[in-house]
């Protein structure tokens, strides 16, 4: 090849080559620097409150901002590209894993921690345990005792997984109560001698109790009854851990993040140690890391 044809293609090459644009996103973000917004099931505000704060304090550069919202507004933004990174309490459904496959949307899940719906009544009731068909029968209006039923809001985790888990495909009765926020469930029954709330287990325990088995006193947490084991439970973190409590459920971290940022550098945090013991202190069953349980004597009255 002569002289002046390789300056020839040389320069062909460069002229190619700059006009060629990089299409990639360009990130700003890293592990454990950047900004993420990220939406959360409100039921779980003070766990995840604490949860950014620690990592904030680990990681100087990094910002994570949480909004939290029912859980069906977190999964309606996700699905509409408003976020990438929200926790709720179950994994997507077929058709919302569609609607993002349609845009070639990968994303990546996992239940970081364990949690019970707590069933509160009012101190004076006489009720303190519930079998699982009493509950239903209370959802639907054919329990004999006329309960006024109360959830945190319409679009909660709690009442969609106490319809999905407990009545599925069957009408919910028309009268439930919604209030505003897990303190108004709260303060609705602790005043209302005929109310039944249903709420997240780190709402209702009683962090000064360093065993772990108490309750905030201003309401009665009932036991449910446990048919295949024929027992009563009641929401504590052993019992939860070993699904003996019958309403257990999951709290899931979903991503959409396909390369190493800020919301993976969070969902690494939670399913680590330091996250972990967060969710345990919280009450929550840490599924990520061993957890022993020392015996203790529990009252199931």
């Amino acid at each position: 090849m002569n002289w002046s044809r390789l300056t020839t293609l040389l320069g062909l090459f460069v002229v190619i080559a700059s006009g060629c644009k990089d299409d990639r996103p360009k990130h700003t973000d890293t592990v454990s620097s950047g900004h993420l917004d990220i939406l959360v099931d409100e039921s779980y505000r003070p766990i995840i409150e604490e949860q950014i704060k620690v990592f904030d304090s680990s990681f100087p550069k990094a910002e994570i901002n949480a909004v939290y919202r029912p859980e069906a507004e977190c999964i309606n933004q996700f699905l509409n590209d408003t976020v990438k990174f929200i926790m709720i309490t179950r994994e997507l459904s077929k058709d919302e894993k569609e609607v993002l496959a349609a845009k070639k949307v990968v994303t990546t899940s996992l239940a970081v921690a364990k949690d019970a719906v707590a069933i509160i009544i009012n101190k004076n009731a006489t009720d303190s345990v519930f079998g699982l068909n009493e509950l239903k029968g209370i959802l639907t209006g054919e329990y004999n005792k006329p309960y006024t039923v109360v959830f945190d809001n319409q679009g909660s985790s709690t009442l969609r997984y106490m319809r999905d888990s407990l009545i599925p495909g069957e009408k919910m009765r028309d009268d439930i109560y919604a209030a505003n926020g897990n303190d108004s469930v709260i303060n609705y029954v602790s005043n209302n001698p005929n109310a039944i709330g249903f709420i997240g287990v780190s709402n209702i325990s009683d962090f000064s109790d360093p065993e772990g088995l108490a309750f905030i006193n201003n309401v009665k947490v009932a036991g449910i009854y446990n048919d295949s084991l024929e027992k009563v439970y009641k929401p504590y973190q052993a019992w939860i851990a070993a699904d003996l409590y019958p309403l257990t459920r999951k709290l899931y971290y979903i991503h959409k993040e396909t390369y190493r940022g800020l919301g993976t550098g969070f969902a690494l945090f939670l399913k680590k140690d330091r996250g972990q013991l967060i969710f345990k202190q919280a009450r929550l069953f840490p599924t990520k890391v061993n957890v022993v349980f020392r015996g203790a004597e529990v009252n199931n009255k």
